[in-house]
Order: structure tokens, then C-alpha cells, then sequence
């Protein structure tokens, strides 16, 4: 019944319940009791180890064992009591994707002004088109994220297609930069042909 046991252990247990004499069979039961015990060492400091020993030894006989116990007898009433069911807040979230922390991002948003929040707001646009990418895997308009920050804030804010525009150039224009910056970079390390040249030269006089 409890397979960390193993079969030995049970069938131990199952010999108990053949000893007619009381005295004995609780004797044994205490011996049982020891050889389960050296299977767990290492947690024969833990509080209560013997207790729940014992209450093992009851649970594998199947509650039919009959022995002096120095603990309470288990029951299976005990062991069938349920936990309470936990409350947790319950919310309906129209674009799961996008989460439940963005959506009280774009409301607080939608009560300050733009252009004081103008940094924050393109975050924000950027991380929908992100999550939206990774959900439906494809490359979602900058005109569909808007709309679903409408939505998300209930209309509350209203995102016109020429500030959506810069947005997208905001990213172009860093990717661009980005690969001008590489390039001079390895134009940099090339090393010029006369400096070359007038090596193999001082080579060669050498």
C-alpha cells in the first residue's frame, strides 16, 4: 500500500495480522517497526518519525491491525479529510497573451497624458507586438496592436497611425545605426596597403 516500503515490509505486516496472541503480535509489530525504521536513517531526527512509523505500520495492514500502540490509532476518516479549498481572485482577462500586469499598465496610462508618457506608451507597444509574435506566429500591424490597446483600456486611449508610425522608424532607424556601426567597426580594422607594403620592404632589406 505505501510502495517506498517495498514488498518485504509488506509482507511482514501481512504475517501481523496471522498472530493470534495479542502480546505477540504487538512484539512483532515493535520489531516491524525497527526494520522500517533503518530504511529512512537519515530521517530518524525529524519530529514526529515514530509516530508516523506507526501510523504507516496501520495504513499497510489496512486499518485491521490490532497491537498496543503508544500513539493514537489512525482512522481512515482521518486520512480522507480533505483541505480547504483556497480562494483565488478570480478575473476575466479578454487577451490572456498579453497578461494581467500590462492591462494595469495601459489603464494607469490611459488617465495621463501622452506626451508626458510617450517613452512608457512605446514600451508598451513594443511589448504587445512581442507577445503577440510569440502567440500567433506572425508578424502582427502596428494598426492591430492599437486596437487591442484600445480595447485593453476600454477606449480610453487612441493611438493615431502617425505616432504608430514613428514607432516602427524608431526601430529601423536603431537597426540601421546599429549596422553602421559594425561596419566602421571592421573598416577600422583593416589595415592600410602602403603600411603593408612598407613592411614587406623593411623586410626585405633586412
Amino acid at each position: 500500500m505505501i510502495p517506498e516500503y517495498g514488498r518485504h515490509i509488506q509482507e511482514m505486516i501481512d504475517s501481523l495480522l496471522e498472530i493470534e496472541d495479542r502480546d505477540e503480535r504487538t512484539r512483532q509489530a515493535k520489531a516491524v517497526i525497527a526494520v522500517m525504521g533503518n530504511l529512512n536513517p537519515l530521517l530518524r531526527d525529524t519530529a514526529d518519525f515514530t509516530h508516523k512509523l506507526w501510523d504507516h505500520l496501520f495504513i499497510m495492514s489496512d486499518f485491521q491491525l490490532d497491537v498496543d500502540s503508544p500513539y493514537p490509532l489512525p482512522t481512515r476518516e482521518d486520512l480522507a479529510v480533505k483541505p480547504e479549498r483556497l480562494e483565488y481572485p478570480q478575473s476575466d482577462i479578454s487577451h490572456k497573451h498579453y497578461g494581467k500586469n500590462i492591462t494595469r499598465v495601459i489603464n494607469r496610462l490611459k488617465y495621463e497624458d501622452l506626451s508626458m508618457a510617450e517613452g512608457e506608451m512605446r514600451d508598451v507597444v513594443r511589448y504587445l507586438h512581442g507577445k503577440s509574435m510569440e502567440y500567433n506566429q506572425e508578424h502582427p500591424t502596428l494598426e492591430m496592436i492599437a486596437k487591442d490597446i484600445n480595447n485593453l483600456s476600454e477606449g480610453g486611449i487612441n493611438l493615431d497611425a502617425e505616432w504608430l508610425k514613428n514607432v516602427e522608424m524608431g526601430h529601423k532607424t536603431a537597426s540601421a545605426h546599429q549596422k553602421g556601426g559594425k561596419h566602421q567597426q571592421r573598416t577600422s580594422r583593416q589595415p592600410q596597403k602602403g603600411a603593408r607594403k612598407g613592411g614587406q620592404r623593411h623586410n626585405s632589406q633586412k
